[in-house]
C-alpha cells in the first residue's frame, strides 16, 4: 500500500508567478489570462488558464478571466457571488442570453496592473516595476478598448 505523503508538491516557479499575479489585482478589478502572461512577458492565455485551474483554488480566481467578461463555466454563481461582493462592474444578461447569466464589464473592470485602483485589501501598490518595459514605457494598451488583447 502507497504512502501518501504529508508534503504538498512544489509549486513551479512560473506558477507561483501567475497566483503572485493574481493576488495583487485589486478587489473588484480583473485581469484577462493574456492580461497576466503579458505582465509576466512569458507564456499565453492557454498556460495561465492552466495554473489557475491546477493552482488557482486558494488565490483570488475569479479576479483572472475570459477577454470575453463571460463568468468560468462551472463556477459561475461562486464567481457571481465574488463579483457582487467586491462590487465588480457587470454587463446584466438580456433575457435571451442563456441563463441569464451577466457578463463583465470588461471596459470598467479591467485593471491594466498599475498602482491606480490598487489600495483595496491585499493589494500590493508600488509593484509598477513589475510591469513589461513596454508599459511602464507608456505603451500601456487602452484598457477596454480596441488596442486591448486577451
Amino acid at each position: 500500500m502507497d504512502r501518501v505523503s504529508d508534503e504538498l508538491p512544489e509549486l513551479p516557479e512560473y506558477a507561483e508567478r501567475v497566483l503572485d499575479v493574481a493576488e495583487q489585482i485589486p478587489p473588484g478589478r480583473v485581469m484577462t489570462y493574456g492580461d497576466v502572461a503579458e505582465w509576466l512577458g512569458e507564456g499565453g492565455p492557454r498556460q495561465v488558464g492552466r495554473v489557475m485551474a491546477l493552482y488557482g483554488a486558494a488565490a483570488p480566481w475569479w479576479r483572472v478571466v475570459r477577454a470575453d467578461g463571460a463568468l468560468l463555466p462551472g463556477h459561475e454563481l461562486r464567481a457571481l457571488g465574488h463579483y457582487r461582493d467586491e462590487s465588480t462592474p457587470l454587463r446584466e444578461a438580456s433575457r435571451a442570453a442563456e441563463g441569464h447569466l451577466p457578463r463583465l464589464d470588461m471596459r470598467r473592470a479591467r485593471w491594466d496592473g498599475g498602482t491606480e485602483g490598487a489600495g483595496g485589501a491585499g493589494s500590493r501598490s508600488g509593484r509598477a516595476g513589475d510591469i513589461p518595459a513596454a508599459r511602464a514605457a507608456g505603451a500601456e494598451r487602452e484598457v477596454g478598448g480596441e488596442a486591448a488583447h486577451n
